[in-house]
């Protein structure tokens, strides 16, 4: 079978359906019943193009899902439930077996799961979770990120700056004001100029409230570490504190540190950093004068 234009194909639904607990069968004889009015399961095994025989015990399975309903006895004719009731009972029903298994895992479990550090391997995971720490946000965020990073997350912050939530960001990039989302909300240059230093343009450092911190990068392997552990959200806590206190003493005092040590510390950088990264920042500051 074809599709026209942006369809999505039967063996696409198939393959979705399949991830939802239905068998190849399964899944051929319910969109082939949803395509008639009614059917008898030799109709059905025709459409589906599945053998008559395994036909009947498909059908039953179904009905226990309460997929498809029989609507007569002689012949047994069947119709599929619609795809909306059917779908969103089985949302409801998966929501609560969840939640149930996840009480009665929790009872059973003597780890205190804040002890752990999870590790997160892909963009979208990394995005999620940062997604989750700004909902649920209380008291403050301290974030350090690049504009790009964070593009993303613009509603969820303003969302948290309209609860109440203090935020303060060390961005890498120019455009403060668009990070600025109420009184209790500022954006500062990352040391004052924004520019990027190693790795920055990928990196996405965030705490919440001293209970919970992220690190992640977020460049071409993406990959990141998300933790509830005390004493390690303490350090991010920290290395983020001490980000805006050097922001904001730049912010100040800019001239005479840059007099002291040169545009971006380069001179103070240059004894820590791995040689790759100051020359990279060297040719950053040469490309902007």
């Amino acid at each position: 079978m074809t599709t026209e234009g942006n369809a999505t194909s039967p063996e696409q639904v198939i393959k979705e359906l399949q991830q939802l607990g239905f068998s190849d069968y399964e899944a051929k004889s319910y969109i082939a019943l949803l395509q008639v009015p009614s059917a008898t399961a030799y109709e059905i095994s025709k459409a589906a193009g599945i053998p008559k025989a395994n036909c009947y015990t498909v059908l039953e399975t179904l009905r226990k899902k309460e997929a498809v309903q029989p609507i007569s006895e002689n012949p047994v004719k069947y119709v599929a439930v619609d795809p909306k009731q059917f779908f969103n009972k089985m949302a409801i029903n998966t929501r609560n077996r969840c939640d149930s298994v996840q009480q009665s895992l929790q009872q059973l479990s003597p780890v205190h799961q804040q002890e752990f550090v999870w590790s997160l391997n892909d963009s979208e995971s990394v995005h999620t979770q940062v997604e989750k720490i700004i909902q649920s946000a209380k008291r403050h965020l301290w974030i350090k990120a690049s504009e790009a990073s964070l593009e993303r997350h613009r509603d969820a912050l303003q969302a948290a700056a309209d609860k109440g939530v203090t935020i303060r960001i060390v961005l890498f990039g120019k455009n403060v004001k668009k990070f600025e989302f109420s009184k209790k909300s500022k954006a500062i240059l990352h040391e004052g100029n924004g520019l990027w230093v190693g790795i920055g343009p990928t990196l996405i450092t965030i705490t919440r409230d001293f209970e919970e911190a992220l690190v992640a990068d977020v460049g071409t392997r993406s990959y990141g570490s998300y933790t509830k552990n005390r004493p390690i959200v303490n350090l991010a806590d920290s290395l983020l504190r001490h980000e805006i206190y050097l922001a904001e003493i730049i912010r100040v005092c800019g001239p005479e540190i840059e007099k002291k040590f040169g545009p971006a510390l380069i001179n103070l950088r240059q004894s820590y950093l791995p040689g790759e990264q100051i020359q990279a920042l060297k040719e950053l500051l040469k490309s902007i004068g």
